[in-house]
């Protein structure tokens, strides 16, 4: 039950928070802060009881949700499905850290408290749904359900322009949800689930017994075509969808039928679907305008778990489902999708060189940065995918100390441009020290996590067989670019004679509740970089055999 009371402690926890009276504040706090200390807790535990020698799913727990009987259709089935593996499993850990830290940025809040913390909850929930679902169609459920949180979150709570961000948000997202839904719905025509279709034949009568042997026989005449489509149980199970030999005959997308449509076979067509619906979530430039809107609009906080946790999904889906149910798009189209990833890494390092607004500049660097995941992951070799995980994760980390270092700026003068302060090193040493190791990690300096995550897909990139030298030595720009908007905001903020358009008075070293959110941070960045193992023994067994079962074939 470890990883379903990730999911729904949350929601007990916002569902709590709605029922309690409107003046308890503080006990709207308090419930907020119990409850995502206990999933830092969850998640270190399903981090302990993990095995990272073992490839496969772990922490399963299944259960019959939805069976429907579609008469000559077959039997539609939709289960409770949760697990982790060592691509999942990083993810679950940074959402627990990233929103804990958001609880405790939202404490001097006192706007809609009680609506503000039960939506927060309402997010933490699906967002753990989203890392650890193992059916499509429940994965869908959170991904979808995740929109509603977060559109009001930044248009309640956001700045002057907020319910223009929040729209845009809204309608960017659910446009790429709709791609997805379209690409399950025809998988689930095209697949068929193995283990039920063998107790409906009465191979067996309980699913628990059957063997491989009974899973090769049942798809061997399923490939025949002798079972009747009536006997046929569908299914949104991942790790059926995952396998090929799972697809009925003549199905829209089964690899051996390639029916035309608009000119690309069904699957190369699906899969462009699918990862445009990603990458509108992650973002890949030129779906990424939703992006710096939302930012620069969105509370602290938001910016925050938006930054820290949302994006992350993207590349998320990327590998659970883009790359894996359609290998074969994946490597046909390795070198666009390669492209893509440092058309973002250039473009979102130039926008970032050319902001004034700080909280404008670290959104444009997210792009930058998210580029560097799509190229690892294009690359197709065990250091891009392992070095794409890396990415998102050190990612992670760092924007959310990047937007919590702009909120205690903006706390304190309600100005984020970058040429109203210089020489803050004189009254707030700490808080520029902390940026300053914020910077050093995203512009990739050896010794922090940002270095390892872009070396790794560079590495990957470079050794790949289906992409060219030349993209890697491109992709290399966006080092270059981050140094430069880094080092530059730097020194015009921190260094040189005191001067700031507002009062030096209001100009405060970091309180005890921002240190409580900053050093562990800070703590994890140099961690991370040190000691990389503590990502890559979970993802590289997992990541080998990915390899293995899509890529290479």
């Amino acid at each position: 039950m470890l990883l379903s009371l990730l999911i729904f402690l949350p929601l007990a926890g916002s569902l709590l928070i709605a029922l309690l009276p409107d003046n308890q504040a503080n006990l709207f706090r308090a419930v907020a802060l119990a409850v995502t200390v206990a999933e830092l807790v969850l998640a270190g535990l399903a981090w302990a009881a993990f095995d990272p020698t073992f490839s496969g799913y772990q922490l399963l727990r299944q259960t019959d949700w939805i069976t429907l009987s579609l008469g000559s259709l077959g039997t539609a089935s939709i289960d409770y499905i949760v697990g982790v593996d060592g691509i999942s499993l990083p993810l679950v850990v940074l959402s627990a850290v990233v929103m804990l830290v958001g609880v405790v940025s939202s404490w001097n809040l006192t706007h809609r408290l009680k609506a503000y913390f039960s939506l927060y909850l309402l997010l933490t929930g699906t967002i753990m749904g989203c890392f650890v679902a193992l059916d499509f169609f429940l994965f869908f459920l959170f991904f979808e359900f995740m929109l509603l949180p977060m559109y009001f979150l930044i248009g309640l709570w956001g700045g002057p322009r907020r319910e223009y961000a929040s729209i845009k948000f809204f309608l960017y997202t659910l446009a790429g949800s709709l791609l997805i839904l379209l690409v399950m719905i025809g998988l689930y025509l095209s697949v068929m689930d193995p283990v039920g279709t063998a107790v409906t034949l009465g191979f067996v009568n309980d699913p628990l017994a059957v063997t491989d042997e009974i899973l090769l026989l049942v798809q061997n005449h399923v490939q025949s075509g002798q079972i009747n489509p009536a006997q046929v149980v569908h299914t949104f199970d991942m790790r059926f969808l995952a396998d090929g030999r799972n697809y009925l005959p003549n199905a829209f997308l089964n690899p051996a039928a390639e029916p035309i449509v608009l000119g690309l076979p069904a699957r190369m067509l699906a899969f462009w679907v699918v990862f445009i619906g990603f990458a509108i979530k992650l973002p890949i430039v030129p779906l990424h305008t939703w992006l710096p809107d939302a930012h620069v609009e969105a509370p602290t906080p938001v910016s925050v778990v938006l930054a820290g946790v949302l994006l992350k999904i993207g590349g998320y889906g990327f590998l659970r489902i883009a790359w894996n149910f359609f290998p074969d798009g994946a490597a046909e189209y390795a070198q666009s999708l390669a492209l893509l990833g440092v058309l973002s890494i250039a473009y979102g390092g130039l926008n970032a060189l050319a902001q004034t607004d700080i909280k404008k500049m670290i959104a444009y660097s997210s792009v930058s940065h998210m580029g560097f995941v799509l190229l690892g992951v294009a690359s197709l070799t065990a250091e891009g995918i392992n070095g794409a995980v890396y990415q998102m994760v050190s990612h992670g980390v760092l924007s959310a100390m990047l937007f919590l270092l702009t909120g205690v700026l903006y706390d304190r003068t309600h100005d984020r441009r970058i040429d109203s302060y210089r020489g803050l090193m004189q009254p707030m040493p700490l808080f520029a020290t902390l940026t300053a190791v914020a910077f050093f990690g995203s512009l990739g300096l050896p010794g922090f996590s940002g270095f390892v995550g872009e070396l790794f897909t560079l590495m990957g990139s470079f050794q790949s067989e289906w992409l060219p030298g030349w993209l890697t030595v491109l992709a290399t720009s966006g080092i270059l670019l981050a140094a430069a908007y880094f080092l530059w905001t730097l020194q015009r903020m921190f260094f040189g004679p005191l001067w700031s358009r507002h009062d030096l008075s209001t100009l405060t070293d970091l309180s005890l509740r921002e240190k409580l959110m900053l050093v562990p941070l800070a703590a994890m960045t140099l961690a991370l970089g040190l000691f990389p193992n503590l990502i890559f023994n979970l993802t590289g067994a997992t990541v080998a055999q990915w390899l293995v079962k899509f890529s290479v074939e």
